[in-house]
């Protein structure tokens, strides 16, 4: 898929599960039980021990069936290693310039973080295709509305403070995409071997979303 044909399944999927795994085996486990919930968008975290190889693993398993991306991208050298381990969009927690220019140059659909008004135009200036609006948990919906006021052609995507009681609420406020991640796998929950309660989970989440959106 080209770069475009990927931003639409994102927005098409509507939600990405923001995974911080433990470790790399537990961390393919709760890709596999949030699969067969029908979880199909995954972002695996740089804080994920050994994160590239865990998603060369996800890539050699999945390939197509998932949209698989890396995400807490920190450091400019961290953007070219994601493209080359397979990932296909890239997500920082911040905006940086330095940064921004190695994502940039990926080619790849790229959700650089923001809060403030300033740091959102930032964000688009330096390249992203998507804002992730993070810690989404610090305003809730009501901010992201408000932020959509002088930014409606601005597509943002809320990560933090995502659950299903509130999905609806983030839609309604203008998300294209929300990023999910303990209250979607909780890493306890992986810890304890119990996959199919992360499979039950995802189930509902997909249930969730799908209903938010209609």
């Amino acid at each position: 898929m080209n770069k475009e044909e990927q931003l639409a399944r994102i927005r098409s999927l509507g939600l990405l599960a923001v995974l911080r795994g433990p470790s790399p085996e537990l961390t393919v486990q709760m890709v596999e039980a949030l699969v067969r919930g029908g979880v199909l968008g995954i972002e695996i975290t740089y804080t994920t021990p050994n994160a590239p190889e865990v998603v060369r693993e996800l890539d050699r398993r999945f390939a197509d069936q998932i949209l698989l991306g890396m995400g807490t991208l920190t450091r400019p050298e961290n953007a070219a290693e994601a493209a080359a381990a397979g990932a296909k969009f890239l997500v920082s927690p911040h905006t940086e310039p330095e940064l921004a220019g190695a994502m940039v140059a990926t080619g790849l659909p790229l959700m650089m973080g923001a809060l403030t008004p300033s740091e959102v135009m930032q964000s688009v200036r330096l390249g992203s295709d998507v804002v992730k609006i993070f810690p989404g948990s610090l305003g809730g919906p009501a901010y992201m509305k408000a932020l959509k006021g002088p930014f409606p052609d601005i597509p943002m995507m809320p990560t933090g403070g995502v659950d299903q009681g509130n999905l609806a609420q983030w839609f309604a406020a203008g998300a294209v995409a929300v990023g999910a991640g303990s209250q979607l796998c909780p890493k306890h929950l992986a810890l304890a071997g119990r996959f199919d309660e992360i499979t039950a989970v995802a189930e509902k989440f997909v249930a969730a979303v799908a209903a938010a959106r209609q």
